[in-house]
Formats: C-alpha cells, structure tokens, sequence
C-alpha cells in the first residue's frame, strides 16, 4: 500500500504547486479493496492521469470496498464508479436508480468495438446497459505436483475418480481441499455452483435458470447431496469448524507447502498461486474441476463490474476512464503485469502468449469451452440477487444440521420463482 498512498502525496502535491487556473481538473474516484492486487493494479490503473491532465483518477483504498460502496451510494454519496462483485448485484442498484444508464456513453465512445456482444449484454437492465463487465472467470482444480508424484496419484477427471483419490489424500494424512471462507464468507458460493454444474450439468442448470426444471429437480438435489456429503467428510479445510475459521493464508499456504492436496479455486487466484508456490519452491498445476462424466465443463463468470455513480457530478470524465480502462491495451497490460483475468474484451495473441503457458492455458480452454457447448454458469453472474444471497449464506445452515437440503432447495425454489416471475433476472446466454 506504500506505493499506492505515495503516488496519492505526490499527485495532492502536483496539484497544489501548479499555477492556479493553469489547468480545470475534474477528479474521478474509485473505491478499491486495499491489500496486494491493489499494490500492483494501483499503479497501473493511475497511468490515467498522464493520458488527459484535466481528468485525473483518485483511488481510495477501502477494507471492503463492495459494502462500503453500498451504503454509501444508497445514502446518495460513494464513488463516481461503482464497482460491484458480479452482474447479478448490479441489477437491485439499477432498479433503485443508483447508477446511470450507459447506452449513450457506449455508443460514443465505442465500447461495442472491443467488448464481446455478449459480454455487454450481461450489463442489460431492462433493455439498458448499466454495467461493464471485468476479470473474465473461470473455476478450475489447482494441486500440488510434488505432493501427486510422490504419492503416486493422477488428477481426477470424474466425481467417483475424486472420491477415490480423497480416501487416499486422507489416508496419507492430508487435507484434501486447503479452503475455509473466513476472509470472504461468500466462498461458499463457488462449491454450490460447482456441484450443480459438474453433477447435475450446465444443462440442467441451464433449464434451472430459465424456469424450466425447479431446483428441486433430482439431479440438483443429488449434486447439493454430494457437497453436504464431502462437507460432513471433511474434506473442505479438515473439517466444517475448521472450513468456518481457515483464512486466505491458510488456503494459499496450505496448498502451497504441501499439506493440503487440491483447491477449487476461479482463475482469479493465480496470482497468489504463484506467489506461495514461489515461496515454497513446489510446483503447482491445474486440471478441469471433475464432472459426473469426464467431460471438461468451464463455468463462465465475471468478478467484477464497473457503473457510473447517478450522483456523480461528471459522469462523461468516468466514462472516459472507462473508455481507457476497458480498452484492449490497458487489459492486456494488466493481465501480463498483475495476473488480473482480463475483461472480456479483444486481447490479442501475443499477450496469451507472453504469459506462463499454464495461465494461457486457462483462457484458451476457457475459449475452446464457451465456442462448443461446454460452458456452464457462475452463481454471481447469472443468478438474480435474492436468491444468490440464499444460496451463499443459507447452505451453512445445511452444513452444520440446521436444515436439510431439500429444506435450502425448497427456499431457493420460493424466492427464485418470485424473482423470476418479477423478471429480476441477469441476461442468460442462450445454449
């Protein structure tokens, strides 16, 4: 954080020592989760303010950005650009007229040129474009080939191959996933969209979304059965107490050194993969989450978006940091510097292929995947907001016995048969 509140001091001072009315500046500010990304996208993102002098960035660190955001905006006050988590938090800010309308900044300063079609459309609200979508995601299975060669073990590529191979890591006195959700509780969500996507199919998710099977159905019920089941089996963390208490530290460390096996994890942890396995001096690797069939289903999301505050007293300037920011060359830059999943938006070959070839590997699967059938769908991307916060929060309550699992499906079916019927759901891609 050093070089990040250092380049603050010394822009507050550049504008204190220039001639007054030398120049009109028009500041646009941007609240930030403070911790490592920040120390390697700050400096990137603030190269802004050498492209037009009268427009100049200002970042504020924030502990926890989103809530932060969130209130303050609903109190009428916050940042001239939102950044939310996902698509599907966008929408409750859009229908509450918290942000503004983009079409016509889109169009002027075509966006449509560089994003994907249907990326820009995740950002629709009522036929609106509210939202740019960034960190183009992906889960995959990270795991630590020392600890797999050692023990003589391969990759699983089906839930019965990785129940197999979990006998074994615990039998050899590891933990088979290094997780825990104390450093963000919404964690939780990762495995619940994983399980229905890889047990029960993208397709029957699909159905689900779009109101044609509930989430009763048998397969979604057997695929929340088998995340209780390897819940109860401790595999998450060495144990549920364990899953509530076990940090990002934990999870990064222990992968990296060896006592945990695997780690389901989205493409946006690659950067501190690297880092920890540096640390160690072990190697890690991934492989495609395991299926109920083998076959290497991605499930696409995004980690973040970006919107314009309707307070904001120059929205065009946010634009036009938008502009920049989303731009192919600055995406780039950041993908290759920070490790940061890059926007859905045109990158050219040669930055995939500057990259560690394992990292390239992820999007280019990712590609592969999304152009032939075998994409399935993120829970903060494509499910409405309402029911995502049940599905994050409630399955604890499966977790430690309070409820049963039809019970959680039974709620989810509820609310998410009110939402659809109020038409409060995030665009989904058709199949």
């Amino acid at each position: 954080m050093k070089g990040i509140k250092l380049l603050f001091v010394i822009g507050i001072l550049a504008m204190a020592l220039a001639p007054v009315g030398a120049q009109d500046v028009t500041t646009v500010s941007m609240w930030f989760n403070e911790g490592s990304t920040l120390d390697c996208w700050g400096p990137l993102m603030l190269e802004f303010n050498d492209v037009d002098p009268s427009v100049q960035l200002e970042i504020v660190p924030q502990a926890d950005s989103w809530s932060v955001t969130r209130t303050a905006v609903a109190g009428g006050g916050g940042p001239d650009i939102v950044r939310t988590p996902g698509p599907s938090f966008v929408y409750e800010m859009a229908q509450a007229g918290l942000i503004l309308p983009l079409d016509s900044f889109s169009e002027s300063m075509g966006w449509g040129d560089f994003f994907f079609d249907w990326a820009l459309d995740l950002g629709l609200v009522d036929g609106q474009l509210y939202s740019l979508s960034d960190e183009l995601e992906t889960l995959v299975m990270y795991y630590n080939v020392e600890v797999f060669e050692e023990n003589g073990w391969t990759p699983p590529d089906t839930m019965e191959e990785l129940n197999a191979l979990a006998e074994e890591v615990e039998a050899a006195g590891l933990t088979v996933f290094s997780h825990g959700n104390a450093s963000w509780r919404p964690t939780n969500e990762h495995f619940v969209g994983e399980y229905w996507n890889q047990i029960a199919s993208p397709q029957n998710v699909y159905k689900a979304l779009t109101g044609q099977i509930p989430w009763t159905h048998e397969r979604l019920v057997e695929a929340m059965e088998t995340l209780d089941a390897h819940m109860q089996a401790g595999w998450y963390g060495g144990g549920i107490d364990l899953y509530f208490t076990n940090d990002g530290v934990y999870r990064r460390t222990s992968l990296a050194e060896g006592s945990a096996a695997m780690n389901i994890e989205g493409s946006w942890a690659i950067r501190g993969t690297v880092d920890y396995f540096g640390e160690s001096g072990m190697t890690w690797d991934w492989v495609p989450v395991p299926s109920h069939d083998g076959t290497d289903y991605y499930t696409i999301g995004m980690g973040n978006t970006s919107s314009i505050n309707a307070n904001s007293p120059h929205p065009e300037a946010a634009a036009q940091f938008l502009t920049w920011y989303f731009s192919p060359e600055t995406q780039g830059k950041m993908l290759t510097n920070c490790l940061k999943g890059p926007a859905p938006v045109s990158i050219s070959e040669d930055v995939l292929g500057a990259l560690d070839p394992r990292i390239a590997r992820i999007y280019a699967e990712l590609s592969d995947a999304s152009a032939n059938d075998r994409y399935g769908y993120t829970t903060w991307t494509f499910w409405p907001p309402e029911s995502l916060d049940h599905l994050t929060f409630e399955v604890e309550r499966v977790w430690t016995g309070e409820i049963t699992v039809m019970d959680y499906l039974e709620r989810m079916q509820e609310i998410f048969a009110a939402e659809f019927e109020a038409g409060d759901l995030p665009p989904i891609p058709n199949r």
